[in-house]
C-alpha cells in the first residue's frame, strides 16, 4: 500500500467517529443506517436533534449505496458537482456537525475535495452521523454548549446550535437529494424498496 493511502487509513482508525456505536444502532455490512434506529427513550431537545441526523445517515446511506465508478463521475452540466464531488462535500458538512458536538475548531470549510476512496468516505460520513447522534443521545451534551467554531489565520467565528440545523444538516439534506436526482439520471435510481417515512427496506 502506498504511503500517503497508509497513512489515510490511520487517521481514519483513529478519528473519533469510531467511538463505540450505540446499541440501538442496526448495522449492516459494518455500515450504520442501513436501518434508522430506534426511537430514543425520552424525549429531549438533545434526542430530537439526534433523530434528525438519524434521518439524514439512513438518507444518505440508501442514496449512496451500490454507486457505480460512471455514477460517480455523472454531473448535470460541466460548471457543475459530480455525484462525488457533492458526496464530498456532505462528507465536509457531516464534519462540520460533528465538530461542533465536539467543540473542535472548523479549520476548513467543508468545500473541500477528498482524495479518498469513495467507500471509505461513505463510512467515514455515516459514522460521523452516528458519532454525532450518540453523543447527542448520551446526556453528556447540552443543545446550548454546542458551537460552530471557525477559524481562519488569527479569526475565529463562532455559532451557536441553531445554525447547526439550518446549516450543515439542512444543507446536507439537500445534497443528498441531488445525489439521488444524478444516479437516477445516471441509469441506477434510488432503491424503491427503501421508505423514508418508516426508515427501513421493505422486503
Amino acid at each position: 500500500m502506498r504511503p500517503l493511502l497508509r497513512l489515510f487509513f490511520a487517521l481514519w482508525l483513529c478519528h473519533p467517529a469510531q467511538a463505540q456505536a450505540p446499541e440501538n444502532h442496526i448495522v449492516m455490512d459494518s455500515l450504520p443506517y442501513y436501518q434508522i434506529p430506534d426511537y430514543p427513550d425520552t424525549i429531549t431537545p438533545e434526542t430530537v436533534f439526534a433523530r434528525m441526523v438519524d434521518g439524514v445517515g439512513f438518507r444518505f446511506y440508501w442514496a449512496t449505496e451500490g454507486l457505480r465508478p460512471e455514477d460517480l463521475a455523472f454531473r448535470p452540466t460541466p460548471a457543475a458537482r459530480s455525484t462525488e464531488e457533492t458526496i464530498d462535500h456532505i462528507m465536509g458538512l457531516t464534519t462540520v456537525v460533528l465538530n461542533s458536538v465536539q467543540q473542535r475548531v472548523n479549520t476548513r470549510s467543508g468545500e473541500e475535495a477528498s482524495a479518498l476512496p469513495f467507500e471509505l468516505k461513505r463510512r467515514l460520513t455515516l459514522e460521523q452521523l452516528q458519532a454525532v447522534s450518540t453523543a447527542l443521545q448520551s446526556g453528556e451534551v447540552q443543545l446550548q454548549d454546542i458551537k460552530i467554531i471557525f477559524q481562519r489565520g488569527d479569526t475565529t467565528v463562532e455559532y451557536p446550535f441553531w445554525n447547526d440545523i439550518n446549516g450543515p444538516l439542512s444543507d446536507a439534506l439537500w445534497h443528498i437529494g441531488q445525489v439521488v436526482s444524478f444516479r437516477r439520471s445516471s441509469g441506477n435510481p434510488f432503491d424503491s424498496q427503501v421508505s423514508v417515512l418508516t426508515g427501513k427496506k421493505r422486503g
